[in-house]
């Protein structure tokens, strides 16, 4: 009687155990499902935030780009602003005034000529340098032209419309000088531009305009 309890008792003992360990492992079963489905909810969030992240850097440096273009087109407004307020309150001489100018005749003059050199089909429509400088948005073998001519010729555009700004402003009064007449006015042009002109801007683009007309003569 005693063995047969001691057998039934060792069966059950048996049973337990087994469930024991199938309940166990049923448990680490739901639990690493559990996991995985967390860690797969995981990994798509963070997916979904580096995609986020993405845009966002893009959009960022988009507009970065845009500042500073922004910034870049305020610092030329600012500088013609300059100039413009520099030709109306700063009081050159006549013969000032017609020094500077013939310098930049001559150097317009240069440029156009460099300009319509390289775009003999287009000459006759670019009788001048401004309508090189209204069409060259346009087309880009005038503008190519006109990058190329700048660079040969040492000057920034810039310049060149500081150049023209000074052009416009005293066009009506100004007198052109020849070389041999420049000569007997002064001979140190450039001393004379240093010295009168505060403007940094046209004092640089007229020490340009003198370098462009020495370079030609050579």
């Amino acid at each position: 009687m005693a063995a047969v309890c001691w057998k039934k008792s060792r069966q059950a003992t048996s049973v337990d155990i087994h469930l024991f360990l199938s309940l166990k492992m049923t448990k680490e079963a739901i639990s690493l499902c559990a996991l995985n489905k967390t860690l797969n909810r995981v990994e798509s969030k963070l997916q979904t935030i580096e995609a986020r992240f993405i845009v966002l850097d893009s959009s960022i440096q988009k507009l970065s780009e845009k500042f500073g273009l922004w910034s870049t087109d305020l610092e030329h407004q600012i500088d013609q602003d300059e100039m413009w307020t520099s030709l109306l309150e700063d009081r050159f001489t006549s013969v000032e005034v017609n020094l500077f100018y013939s310098y930049i005749c001559e150097t317009i003059h240069c440029l156009h000529s460099h300009v319509v050199k390289r775009l003999p089909d287009l000459a006759r429509g670019l009788p001048t340098l401004s309508s090189i400088l209204r069409r060259k948005a346009k087309n880009p073998r005038i503008r190519l032209a006109l990058e190329t001519a700048l660079e040969k010729l040492g000057l920034h555009e810039g310049e060149v419309n500081a150049l023209c700004v000074f052009f416009i402003t005293h066009s009506r009064d100004a007198c052109y000088y020849p070389a041999r007449q420049r000569e007997g006015y002064t001979k140190d042009i450039c001393s004379m531009i240093n010295s009168v002109v505060k403007n940094q801007l046209l004092q640089r683009s007229l020490l340009c305009a003198v370098q462009v007309v020495e370079n030609s003569k050579v």
